[in-house]
């Protein structure tokens, strides 16, 4: 008897979602991308290639697209969600009638809803009902770009449900992606989060010309007080230490390919936040989750100073010379 391909669902056409429509493809799972714009799918379709992001790579011709969230989601093993945190509750809520009884989600968003500080998981959950042990994380180093051309990189996905979690790593294990398991969501999504704002204060040095001992020291803090958060709401330690903490952090504040240490730069310029945004083009994470993430750490009694400066950079509570002196200048201390 011949068993049916796995089936993945990816909301939506951005770069991450196609980015990740590619991984699937390669490592032979079937992939329906859904796309908000008709051309966007047609595109995909009859031309192979994203017009709106990476139009020059060839998608494998697997990977079809539409429009239709209920056509997406048919008979799908996994519905892969990318967009921007700030919109997966209202579109989550129109996409959740189609869902299947045993569809596991997985989650690459790397931000904190502001209106509630809950982590995308949490939306999850919380708009479908289901259990847990059904929502899935992938995290990790994964700079879009360099994923679309197959350079090596690796991620965690991270699930209640390790089998769920062995599932989805099976789907998406090719030559040159290679995921590991982990049961710690609560870390994955944090270090995911966190390293958005962190990376902006990294880009801000570089844009500033504060040199790269500046940028590791910042780089190297950012990682103790994403710790000490994700620590005291239930993470283990150790993820932050690996892909989903250290290494997506380093790669997020150090690669210009990172749209949060871009940002970052643009700010270090002296360009204003409105400036730095249009000038970035893309959903910034980092500049989307800084409050609910400061917030957060208050509610649980943890000290993060760099998000605390750049969540009142952003809000324009100080100026780029203050944030930058809150930042170096800090009274000496235990290293731990």
């Amino acid at each position: 008897m011949k068993h049916r391909s796995v089936r993945a669902a990816v909301f939506s056409a951005g770069s991450w979602g196609t980015a990740v429509a590619k991984i699937l493809a390669d490592a032979g799972t079937d992939v329906t991308v859904h796309a908000r714009r008709g051309e966007i799918a047609d595109a995909i379709n009859t031309t192979h290639r994203n017009p709106g992001y990476f139009p020059d790579v060839e998608l494998p011709f697997s990977v079809k697209a539409t429009t239709d969230p209920a056509a997406a989601l048919d008979a799908a093993d996994f519905l892969v969600l990318s967009i921007p945190a700030q919109s997966l509750r209202a579109g989550l809520a129109a996409w959740a009638p189609h869902i299947g009884p045993d569809t596991v989600i997985v989650s690459l968003m790397k931000g904190i809803e502001a209106s509630s500080g809950l982590r995308a998981s949490q939306v999850i959950t919380e708009v479908t009902g289901l259990p847990v042990e059904r929502v899935a994380v992938l995290s990790g180093p994964n700079l879009a770009a360099e994923i679309m051309a197959a350079q090596p990189a690796a991620a965690t996905v991270a699930c209640p449900d390790e089998g769920a979690a062995h599932r989805f790593q099976a789907a998406c294990h090719t030559q040159y992606f290679r995921p590991y398991t982990s049961t710690d969501v609560i870390g994955c999504e944090l270090g995911g989060a966190v390293k958005n704002v962190i990376a902006l204060a990294v880009g801000i040095a570089a844009g500033m010309s504060l040199g790269h001992n500046a940028q590791a020291m910042l780089i190297t803090r950012g990682l103790e007080e994403t710790t000490r958060l994700a620590t005291a709401i239930g993470a283990h330690p150790v993820t932050l230490a690996g892909l989903a903490g250290l290494g997506d952090l380093v790669a997020t504040s150090s690669s210009p390919l990172s749209r949060n240490r871009t940002f970052g730069t643009h700010l270090g310029h002296g360009l204003s936040v409105g400036e730095a945004a249009a000038a970035t083009r893309q959903t910034t994470e980092g500049v989307k989750s800084a409050y609910a993430i400061l917030a957060l750490a208050h509610a649980h009694g943890v000290e993060m100073p760099i998000t605390s400066a750049m969540s009142a950079l952003l809000t324009e509570k100080i100026t780029l010379t203050e944030a930058a002196a809150a930042l170096i200048q800090r009274p000496p201390k235990p290293e731990r």
